[in-house]
């Protein structure tokens, strides 16, 4: 049962005579910070209040509370300080409401009364190139509420969107024509398909760095001379001018360094003598790479032959991450899939209005925004933007769908509100569109995670890391037990995987997705504090627990002991493991995992107070005894459960 959600359908109506919207406030009921001030709290009178003249918050207040009935399952609604409205489950509801989910499979949480159709667009990596720590995010953010949306009943259908049609291939066609190792191909197809596209890039990088130099110089001969008359003629007092003066300079050094990097970047690459020679002999390369894309979506026999013969081993390379990270998905429609599509979707955008020629381009004005959706360029070629629109149509229209995630970072978004908008004013008002957006992932110098020699960080490298420190950490804590090491190597194997892969997980989803995050390697495998890993013990510790009192978890709950609870820690944990139901609620809608990671951590921080007060195999009476073990139990299933839909497995023994 979801109980915040009872409660607020008790409030909303009632809400009524004194708002046109409930659902406006209605949020600012949830469960209490402190317990001191019942389970749950709402401070809506205080906005509410501020609508009408002379009435006070908590005159407010009492008039919603004696409207209000929970009477069958809360105690006494209360009113306190100006305005907040407390409210606190009854105790023997409570104790109900917990003994009612031992037989619960699904531990409290309804399916959907009306099931959505929801695509989860999510990972999309371009192929020939291996995935890096910059695929991280979208694919385990993506993953969460998928499975998350699944478990509460919605049709889902996971989509991987990968890029196997864009520039990137023009480059790797021209790379592979002229520059390929072709015994590096042989032993490593994708290896040297990236090297490929890596050399392809620099090259095309150190022409435009060229062209742009003498530009980016001229404009700092401009500001200094501006700099130099305003320090000239100015009246050196006036703040305005000092104001100018600093703006100037501030300008100037900043565009210096530009420069001097500019000019370090050309330095570096005309040392290099292999490297020059192939800018030498390639001046126009950026566009040659481009003609390469052309000629490939045209249909050219040798460049599609090349695309076929690429495209198997870099997708069983990206398959190969997926499988180590135990990600599925139930469709990977490319960029290459709706190719076909997008003359008709440009034409169709003709008809209906939206698109016009600007300056040779096919463009789409939406008013409130500066920049046009451009989806076919002057040179006749679609763009992301166009492939993106036809991708849209094929959801709502052969998949069905409601709603669509994607889980795309925060750099794009700009171009998601272009694009919502554009499907928007193309007819497609019904579907639900949403951006999930996130941060970067940092290395300890705050800035994006590279390795030294300036590359993304491997993604398969960094699973590897993170394996192999578990390890170490397990095998130092088995060897140091008492009775002496208690896991086979094959055990600490599987062990130091599920820990490992479950610490980065973890270490991603725990943030709020908006924000960028630091990775931390002993902060990620810490077995306390805000980790998978103190999750898992507190798991594993459950396991313990019945292990050593030689008990069956299956046989205890059809035995149906009597759960009653007496301590104030046991209502706390059975409490906790009551809101399941409604974190999950709160992640489907926010496409939040960080709801459920914080809702998991407080659980197992409320069973480690519970477990160092209340003792369970050597509780006083039987029925306390069964009592507390139905409470780990439950606190066991539902941690297994909540990591399970993060993607993390638990094991019962650590």
């Amino acid at each position: 049962m979801n109980i915040l959600a009872e409660i607020r359908s008790r409030f909303e109506p009632v809400l009524t005579e004194w708002t046109d919207d409930p659902s406006s406030v209605i949020e600012m009921l949830k469960a209490s910070q402190d317990a001191k001030f019942g389970d749950y709290q709402a401070n809506f009178a205080m906005p509410l209040a501020a609508r009408i003249p002379d009435l006070k918050p908590r005159d407010l207040a009492t008039q919603i509370v004696e409207k209000v009935d929970l009477s069958d399952f809360c105690e006494p609604l209360e009113v306190a300080g100006p305005g907040f409205i407390n409210i606190k489950l009854k105790q023997e509801w409570l104790n109900t409401q917990t003994q009612n989910l031992v037989a619960d499979e699904r531990l409290g949480v309804v399916p959907a009364e009306s099931p959505q159709k929801v695509v989860v667009d999510f990972s999309a990596p371009n192929v020939a190139k291996p995935m890096h720590v910059g695929h991280l995010r979208s694919t385990v953010i993506g993953d969460a509420n998928y499975r998350v949306l699944k478990f509460l009943g919605h049709d889902v259908v996971g989509d991987n969107h990968i890029g196997d049609w864009g520039t990137q291939f023009g480059m790797i066609i021209f790379g592979y024509k002229h520059f390929l190792n072709e015994a590096a191909f042989d032993e490593a197809p994708v290896t040297e398909l990236a090297r490929l596209y890596r050399l392809v890039n620099q090259l095309s990088d150190y022409h435009a760095t060229k062209e742009t130099l003498p530009q980016r110089e001229n404009d700092i001969e401009q500001l200094e001379a501006k700099l130099k008359s305003l320090e000239s003629s100015a009246d050196q007092t006036d703040k305005k001018i000092q104001k100018q003066e600093k703006k100037l300079k501030s300008d100037i050094a900043e565009r210096k360094s530009d420069v001097r990097s500019m000019q370090e970047k050309l330095t570096e690459l005309e040392q290099n003598e292999d490297l020059h020679s192939k800018a030498v002999a390639f001046p126009d390369i950026a566009r040659q790479a481009r003609d390469e894309t052309a000629n490939l979506h045209a249909g050219d026999a040798e460049n599609l032959a090349l695309w076929n013969q690429f495209l198997p081993a870099c997708l069983e390379a990206i398959q190969n991450v997926y499988d180590r990270l135990d990600i599925h998905f139930d469709m990977a429609l490319g960029e290459s899939y709706y190719h076909p599509m997008l003359a008709d979707v440009v034409e169709s955008l003709k008809q209906k209005g939206l698109a016009k020629e600007s300056q040779g381009a096919i463009c789409v004005f939406i008013d409130g925004f500066k920049a046009p959706f451009i989806v076919q360029k002057q040179d006749g070629a679609f763009t992301y933007a166009t492939t993106d629109l036809a991708t849209i149509k094929y959801r709502a229209e052969e998949l069905k769908a409601d709603r669509v995630l994607y889980v795309v970072d925060s750099r794009q978004s700009e171009h998601f509100q272009l694009l919502f908008a554009t499907v928007n004013e193309w007819g497609f008002q019904n579907l639900e569109l949403q951006h999930v957006s996130f941060g970067s992932v940092l290395g300890k110098d705050g800035k994006p995670l590279k390795t030294r020699a300036g590359d993304n960080v491997g993604l398969e490298s960094l699973l590897d890391e993170s394996i192999q420190r578990a390890y170490a950490i397990i095998a130092e804590n088995d060897d140091a037990k008492p009775e002496g090491p208690e896991l086979s190597e094959d055990r600490r194997q599987e062990i130091a995987k599920i820990i490992g892969l479950g610490g980065i997980k973890y270490a991603d989803l725990k943030h709020n997705r908006d924000s960028d995050y630091m990775f931390d390697w002993d902060k990620m495998l810490a077995n306390r504090g805000d980790t998978a890993t103190y999750m898992q013990y507190a798991y594993a510790r459950v396991c313990g627990i019945f292990r050593k009192g030689e008990i069956d978890r299956v046989t205890l709950r059809e035995n149906q002991s009597a759960l009653k609870l007496q301590d104030e820690t046991e209502r706390a944990l059975a409490l906790q493991i009551n809101r399941y139901s409604e974190t999950l609620e709160s992640v489907a809608i926010e496409a939040r995992p960080n709801y459920l990671t914080n809702y998991l951590f407080e659980l197992s921080n409320l069973f480690s107070t519970f477990y160092n007060q209340c003792p369970v195999l050597k509780a006083e009476e039987e029925q306390v005894k069964s009592s507390r073990l139905l409470l780990c139990d439950l606190t066991a299933r539902v941690i297994d459960n909540g990591l399970s839909l993060l993607g993390i497995r638990t094991c019962e023994r650590m």
